[in-house]
């Protein structure tokens, strides 16, 4: 009974570890409010096992472009010197709540913003929400795109993230949408502009998922592409083990087990 009560132990064990892993980025250092935009970087930076993918150039000052980390604050500057601040004021919580000072991910379009994940985890969730610089904008409009909802606020404009997994050979094989603001309701009351760090399940992508990949698109469009500045911030993405790679681990260990009874 005793060796019975010892493998169910260890398999108990085998199952709680295999818990969530996650990306808070605080695992990067960073003096207080300020951000890491590539200019030190080699082309990616990892958090919690997870790789991010960066593109910089010293050129006009620093262009970048992918994913970024910061843990800036402010949440009243706008145009495009406040690009590193998330609209919530700071990072996010275990519970999605905003903690100041603590580190997040903002990710840039112009190199498609992609996390690689670990070969033998699964994506489970992310937490998400504007920056300062796409939040005022569509709150109040500025020298290149509308302000949401127009004159009237019954322009039915929309700043929507759409979210990809790419499994092997980069096929496609799931997509999310997560609108960042939304006036296209018939009652203006219900319009919004995220800023909160607001949760995406990310399980519909597929458990055999090797890459998440991110879009924007916006209604306030013009001769150049889209006028809503590109950007978004991301915090807590959270991967689990493949069910493949547990059950290969709980097998693994109850054979050892069984080995270990017979002796």
């Amino acid at each position: 009974m005793k060796k019975h009560l010892t493998l169910c132990g260890a398999l108990c064990g085998v199952l709680v570890t295999a818990q969530a892993n996650q990306a808070t980025f605080d695992d990067l250092v960073l003096a207080p409010n300020s951000h890491e935009n590539g200019a030190t970087l080699s082309g990616s930076f990892t958090s919690g096992g997870l790789a991010f993918n960066n593109s910089y150039t010293p050129a006009f000052g620093g262009l970048w472009s992918g994913f970024a980390y910061s843990n800036r604050t402010d949440v009243t500057t706008a145009g495009f010197g406040n690009q590193y601040s998330a609209f919530t004021g700071g990072g996010s919580g275990p519970t999605g709540a905003t903690i100041a000072g603590e580190n997040y991910a903002v990710g840039y379009l112009d190199v498609i913003p992609t996390i690689t994940l670990p070969s033998t985890e699964s994506p489970l969730s992310l937490r998400v929400t504007n920056t300062t610089y796409a939040g005022l904008s569509m709150r109040d409009g500025d020298s290149f795109a509308k302000k949401f909802g127009g004159v009237s606020g019954n322009d039915p404009d929309f700043f929507k993230l759409t979210i990809t997994g790419l499994g092997a050979g980069d096929t496609i094989l799931g997509s999310i949408d997560f609108y960042l603001a939304d006036f296209r309701f018939a009652n203006n009351t219900q319009d919004y502009i995220v800023n909160t760090w607001t949760m995406v399940d990310l399980a519909p992508l597929g458990a055999a998922t090797r890459k998440i990949q991110f879009a924007l698109s916006s209604s306030d469009n013009g001769g150049f592409g889209m006028n809503t500045p590109a950007y978004f911030a991301i915090d807590h993405v959270q991967t689990v083990p493949e069910p493949g790679s547990v059950t290969l681990l709980v097998l693994g260990l109850a054979g050892f087990g069984v080995r270990r009874r017979r002796r």
